[in-house]
């Protein structure tokens, strides 16, 4: 029985096929369509995952949406009443398009199978949004059973969920309620220092060891109510977001002292003191969350999903804390994710399928290597008709050669397997570097990804050693955990490190792996461990023996805005357009200094625009 997930029209679209229960193809639409984010109808990943999974024209069973378009619409309208007069610009600009596009999805969905060719199937499922954020939580994941959180912005009504899961059925018990949202709450203070709502949450989480939480007490005072059970709610004449197109309004300016950060504009001692704050705040409710959540279900083991539990911190605290034995996160957490658990929520829920636990090692995710991958023979294919010099070189000499570069301070692209399902660069899409570099942290987000000087880079640790280099946290396969780097590795900063500008602060050297540890001697971890990425593993394991560390730099495959690269066309150009020495392609072996001059129609700043 071949199902396929999708989610669309909001944020991050994406499809996903499972085919009797295995989970065969996810992929986001960026992928295809080069647009970061993407929240359209996700033409190109639906096509893909049906390909890939062999799906006959008249095989497939059952299209899954991952929320209730109608209900969502339900929901706007009452808010524009409540609020009315005001809002109606945002009610006029809205409303529209619903009717004309959102409320129809599955008619558009149907429209476009029948284009490529597929009969209409039989049955068309329209879950809860965080139902489908829960279903991708708790069944990829490798327990039995587990309490379960789900945090977002807002799905038709709910914010956050909690309930649990066992064996094939799992049920959501608790729910938090639009407008009182920590994900509302957190995006509000993501659009006022001057961030993108919905893509540059990591920034301000990035941002936040830079500050001190000065501002703690007066969010909690005057912006929101936080209770026992994680619950909170907010003081809506501080924000906009219900009738109109701003996250803020002048009385939450007014409250901290003036307008918000133009974007691009100079970070300040403001935004790292207010993006601290609301990490505080963050930690402090979600900690409410989990420790209720284990009060209410008894469950040993806590799943996560929905676009909170992106926030890496927040997690690793949540794991330190001992609340639960053990934590899994869907890396694929946000919207996207949700293709994927709206068509496990069918699957097992609504058909009543068991799960196969014998399969949950290490866990059902394939390591999130779930999207395009390509053959040594179609990179061969590519590299010869485009006269791009490259060479073949078997695995074990390729990682050889890898070692011996890096160790060199080369950087290398890295194009090998399947497309990761997700925001995270997992060892199939990435660019990857020197950790014992002092220049590489400040080089890396200067002339590779050419975005902010005080982004941190995450460190990949082969996971038989991440006890030898972090503190509590040394299973961490989707980088979505952070801990502190090991206090014997660390060298102590002077007191008034934070009266350095921001560049010198950040290049300061913290410990014998300074271009992973960030400035409050933290690090956002990816354990690498042969089950889920056995070459990766193996590249780690030459630099290992070339230099005596298991460690290295992995940051996403793409310069800024741009979505991560897909194909050996995306990774070639990303690689000739920056300061990357070595470009990977499976087994071919590009080096810098061999390639033609690059002719560039428009530059990456045109072609995808500054977020």
């Amino acid at each position: 029985m071949n199902i396929l997930g999708v989610s669309a029209l909001y944020h991050d679209s994406a499809a996903a096929l499972i085919s009797n229960g295995e989970i065969v193809a996810a992929a986001q639409e960026e992928r295809f369509s080069r647009k970061k984010h993407d929240e359209r109808l996700p033409l190109g990943a639906m096509t893909w995952c049906l390909e890939e999974g062999g799906v006959p024209k008249d095989g497939l069973d059952a299209v899954v949406f991952f929320d209730k378009p109608l209900t969502k619409l339900t929901r706007m309208l009452e808010t524009y009443g409540q609020v009315a007069p005001r809002g109606l610009k945002s009610f006029m600009a809205g409303v529209p398009i619903w009717l004309k596009d959102k409320g129809w999805v599955g008619m558009q969905i149907e429209k476009h199978l029948r284009r490529i060719g597929y009969q209409k199937p039989a049955k068309f499922y329209f879950p809860e949004h965080h139902q489908s954020h829960a279903a991708s939580a708790f069944f990829p994941s490798p327990f039995e059973e587990a309490a379960i959180i789900t945090a977002d912005g807002v799905g038709e009504w709910a914010s956050t969920s909690i309930g649990k899961g066992e064996g094939n059925r799992m049920e959501l018990t608790v729910e938090g309620r639009f407008p009182h949202s920590i994900g509302l709450l957190y995006s509000a203070f993501t659009y006022y220092t001057g961030f993108k709502v919905n893509s540059g949450e990591y920034k301000l989480m990035g941002l936040a060891p830079y500050g001190e939480p000065v501002y703690v007490d007066r969010i909690k005072e005057k912006l929101m109510r936080i209770h026992e059970d994680g619950s909170v709610w907010l003081d809506m004449s501080y924000f906009g977001f219900l009738d109109g197109f701003r996250m803020t309004n002048e009385k939450f300016d007014a409250l901290f002292g003036g307008p918000r950060r133009k974007g691009e504009s100079e970070l300040t001692k403001k935004e790292m003191d207010l993006a601290k704050s609301i990490q505080v705040v963050t930690e402090e409710i979600m900690l409410k969350t989990a420790r209720y959540a284990r009060a209410i279900t008894g469950k040993r083991n806590l799943v996560m999903a929905g676009g909170v539990a992106l926030n890496c911190v927040a997690n690793g605290h949540i794991l330190r804390e001992g609340i639960f034995d053990d934590v899994w996160i869907q890396p694929a957490s946000g919207d996207a994710g949700g293709a994927l658990g709206a068509a496990l929520y069918v699957w097992h829920q609504a058909l009543g399928k068991p799960r196969d636990m014998s399969k949950a090692k290490p866990d059902f995710m394939c390591g999130s290597a779930l999207g395009p991958g390509f053959t040594n023979e179609q990179v061969k294919a590519f590299v010869e008709s485009n006269g791009i010099p490259a060479t073949f070189m078997p695995d074990e000499q390729r990682n050889a050669f890898l070692a011996e570069n890096l160790a060199n301070e080369k950087v290398v692209g890295l194009l090998q397997g399947k497309c990761e399902f997700g925001p995270r660069a997992l060892g199939f899409r990435s660019i990857l570097a020197d950790a014992r570099s002092e220049k590489m942290q400040s080089f890396l987000n200067l002339a590779t990804k050419f975005r902010e000087s005080f982004r941190p880079f995450a460190p990949i640790c082969l996971k038989e050693h991440a006890h030898e280099f972090f503190e509590k946290i040394h299973d961490s396969p989707y980088m979505l955990l952070v801990d502190q780097v090991k206090a014997s590795r660390c060298t102590k900063g002077t007191a008034d490190e934070h009266k350095l500008g921001m560049v010198e602060w950040v290049n300061r050297s913290r410990s014998d792996v300074p271009a992973v540890t960030h400035v409050d001697y933290s690090a956002r971890i990816q354990t690498v461990d042969r089950d889920r990425n056995a070459r990766l593993h193996d590249i780690l394991t030459a630099f290992h023996q070339r230099t005596g560390y298991p460690i290295l730099v992995n940051t996403s495959f793409n310069v800024r805005s741009e979505p991560i690269v897909c194909t050996p066309s995306d990774a070639y150009r990303c690689f000739m357009r920056t300061g990357i020495d070595i470009l990977v392609l499976e087994n071919y072996v590009l080096t810098k200094p061999e390639q033609p001059p690059w002719k560039e129609t428009k530059s990456w700043q045109e072609e995808f625009g500054l977020d």
